[in-house]
């Protein structure tokens, strides 16, 4: 079940858009590094479990990030803080997006990118589930998004799981494992390798 947020009155309600959005990024600034397993459940409408997968999540700030989910779903999605590259190789494609316009539909590059005008761009509420776990759930500001509501919940600062429903009442559910916080992560590490001849296709061209 995805979070509700509590309804006010329109002047409170602005400013607990700014707290959450605030606390919130505090948080993911003090993320230099972010390093985890991640089983991903995608669950329908009907609440019937529709697709998992597995992988693993590298990132740094700033920018920098790299994801690599496993076969039968291979994907790879690397930014180096411009832009982000998304290869496919059951496609053997590989598209390139600016980075501004990829972080609405890869939630997990709120990782590594700016977090400081969260408020612009999403609604955030926030609330405690215990004395150690808190949650916040991010609504786009945009009617363009491809996601409805995002929804993090953090164990004593470490952000454990993503829950991401889109408009036609899909639910994605990310949860994180063999979590590295602050480790040091080489450059190289955010780099796409792919063989020759597949297709690069940028957004826009």
């Amino acid at each position: 079940m995805m979070a509700t947020p509590v309804v006010a009155a329109e002047p409170a309600k602005a400013d607990g858009v700014k707290l959450g959005a605030d606390e919130l990024a505090r948080v993911l600034e003090s993320y230099q590094s972010y390093q985890a397993d991640f089983i991903q459940i995608v669950v329908n409408e009907n609440g019937n479990r529709v697709q998992e997968t597995r992988g693993s999540l590298k990132a740094k700030r700033p920018g920098m990030f790299y994801w690599e989910t496993s076969a039968p779903l291979s994907q790879f999605i690397v930014s180096d803080g411009d832009t982000v590259e998304v290869y496919d190789p059951d496609l053997e494609q590989v598209t390139v997006h600016d980075l501004d316009d990829r972080v609405q539909s890869t939630p997990a590059l709120l990782l590594s990118g700016e977090v400081d005008d969260l408020e612009k761009t999403y609604r955030v509420s926030g609330r405690s589930m215990g004395e150690h776990t808190r949650e916040y759930t991010l609504e786009p500001r945009s009617p363009d998004s491809l996601f409805t509501s995002l929804r993090l919940t953090f164990f004593d600062g470490e952000l454990q799981e993503m829950r991401m429903q889109d408009s036609l009442g899909q639910l994605s559910i990310l949860s994180f494992d063999d979590i590295r916080l602050n480790e040091p992560v080489e450059a190289s590490a955010f780099t796409l390798e792919y063989p020759e001849g597949v297709d690069i296709i940028r957004d826009g061209a």
